[in-house]
């Protein structure tokens, strides 16, 4: 019996970001209405209502030029995170068509609908269905339904659109009369206007019939195959417009020219590579929040709500056997906007007293702007933390109960230099299973290892300062020489002990160690100084004396 079709629904909001804060609103009103984003100095278009379209505006247009087109234009900063909160909750509306949702961020969903249609009476009554559910949601949207999740999101984009032309008609009128002429009667191959498609009353394709995504996805423009602007430059120069066009080309020229990227797209769209549907987990976030009556805008008030907010977070995960590993404030403006702070601690814990001072040491980093009217708290990254533990042997029960009764400053240290500096700055040492003597320890983040209680004491003393080996001026001879040179001075030997023999770790090949095995000495020359020599044998470079270290 042959496998079900998979089928994908791709759903895309066009106007997300305005009809988000148009419904906050109470609506569209018919006014013109953009949502804009900042890029460096400049203020683009990010997303429009349909009244800012209506009146000529496009996405991505500077906000001066959108102005001096239409200056009734009303507009609101953008808010990323609010946007993809906002789909988030989509995509669990989204659960009434298919348990399998994900987000195609920032603006679309994806939904495997594998034998789910049927429920609502096949794929196009599924559309109707969610035609009618956006409409009363106040939200555009484009759908297209396909094989593979490539195919579907090029048809909710691109069916029933014209393909566009990469050159202006300043170019075209720029080149030469033959030129044109010849452009004329090949339409669009020598960068003439492309040949209009015929009118037709007959709405859009926007479902690929199981097994003929080829066919669907053939007329589309090539931007429907998600391609970069610059291949997409690059294959309008060529005349490839159509999805067509590059189907009907070797392949082995396109990767070589364009690279695997047009492929590994071709292959998605067609369902020769595979393109799972991912969902999102449904784990309901560790956050409490707290809305305010009125705006507040002072440290103080900032930090009374974090206490409040604080301890009830904590109590909850208490309660789940968690602690917070990775805390996250976010203060809600009067305004629409938003900001967040972080801090991380060294050890999870569920004890407000040591997650306090890390958020408020960045509390005066918030702009309160207008005023913030709402606080919410987050515990980002959580791992267990248990009161008792299972004890073993008795020496290893009694080492851990010691451990979990000691003091927590050093790891209080540690959150609070790393809430400075990052926690990847902290850093330990740990004993390595190595007899060089300067990989005799790794360095590990503090953070996220334990103090090294045991260290392996090595066979005889090493030096409280290690260096990169410098050459020492003395006799080539294995024998300890009574007077040499080392950072232009002379010194004789008064006291040694040794050698201690060190070879090579064989199977790496370290260019210090090039030199070959190594005789160390502990010299102590007059003045009290007592250095770490050692007397290399020789292998791919030459032998001689040099210097390690210093003891102290």
């Amino acid at each position: 019996m042959p496998a079900p079709t998979r089928r994908i629904l791709s759903v895309w909001f066009p106007r997300l970001g305005a009809e988000r804060l148009l419904r906050a609103q109470g609506g569209d009103d018919g006014r013109p209405f953009a949502v804009v984003r900042e890029t460096g100095n400049l203020q683009l278009l990010a997303s429009l209502s349909s009244g800012a379209s209506a009146a000529g505006l496009s996405p991505g247009q500077p906000l001066r030029d959108a102005r001096a087109m239409c200056p009734e234009l009303i507009t609101r900063l953008q808010n990323p995170q609010r946007e993809a909160a906002f789909l988030a909750v989509l995509r669990r509306w989204a659960g009434k068509y298919s348990p399998w949702v994900a987000e195609a961020p920032p603006d679309a969903l994806l939904i495997d609908i594998s034998g789910c249609a049927h429920l609502f009476g096949g794929e196009t009554p599924l559309l109707e269905t969610l035609s009618a559910d956006c409409a009363r949601l106040g939200l555009t949207h484009l759908a297209g339904i396909a094989d593979t999740a490539g195919a579907a999101w090029a048809l909710a984009r691109y069916a029933g659109r014209g393909v566009a032309h990469h050159r202006s008609g300043d170019a075209v009128d720029a080149e030469a009369p033959a030129t044109r002429s010849r452009a004329a009667r090949r339409h669009w191959v020598k960068g003439g206007a492309a040949p209009k498609a015929p009118h037709s009353a007959t709405p859009p394709a926007r479902i690929a019939p199981p097994g003929q995504t080829r066919g669907a996805i053939a007329p589309l423009p090539v931007a429907a195959l998600r391609l970069d602007a610059g291949t997409l430059e690059q294959l309008a120069r060529l005349g490839l417009r159509r999805v067509e066009d590059l189907l009907n080309q070797p392949r082995a020229p396109l990767a070589r020219r364009f690279g695997r990227q047009l492929a590994l797209r071709v292959d998605q769209a067609l369902g020769h590579v595979p393109e799972p549907v991912s969902p999102a987990r449904t784990d309901r976030p560790d956050a409490v929040r707290m809305t305010l009556p009125e705006p507040i805008g002072l440290e103080s008030d900032i930090l009374a709500g974090l206490d409040r907010l604080l301890d009830r977070l904590c109590a909850t995960l208490e309660g789940k056997g968690t602690g917070i590993r990775t805390a996250r404030l976010q203060v809600y403006r009067t305004d629409g906007s938003m900001q967040w702070i972080e801090a991380g601690l060294a050890r999870p814990s569920f004890d407000p007293d040591r997650v306090r001072p890390l958020l408020a040491m960045k509390v005066p980093e918030i702009d309160a702007g207008f005023g913030i009217d709402m606080l919410r708290l987050e515990a980002v990254q959580v791992e267990p933390v248990h009161r008792t533990q299972t004890r073993g042997h008795l020496a290893a029960g009694q080492a851990v109960t010691d451990r979990m009764a000691g003091d927590h400053a050093l790891d209080d240290l540690v959150a609070r230099i790393g809430g400075r500096v990052g926690m990847e700055a902290v850093t330990r040492l740990h004993p390595a299973s190595s007899n060089i003597p300067e990989k005799g320890s790794i360095v590990m983040a503090a953070a996220w290892s334990d103090p090294a209680r045991d260290w392996p004491r090595p066979p005889v003393k090493r030096p409280l300062l290690l260096w990169r080996p410098e050459p020492v001026m003395a006799p080539d001879s294995p024998a300890l020489p009574e007077a040499f040179r080392w950072r232009r001075r002379d010194l004789h030997t008064r006291a040694a002990r040794g050698p201690e023999r060190i070879a090579p770790e064989w199977w790496l090949d370290d260019p210090d160690w090039r030199t070959g095995v190594r005789d160390y000495w502990r010299v102590t020359v007059e003045g009290g100084e007592r250095l770490w020599l050692y007397y290399a044998h020789g292998g791919l470079m030459s032998s001689g004396w040099f210097c390690h270290g210093r003891f102290a």
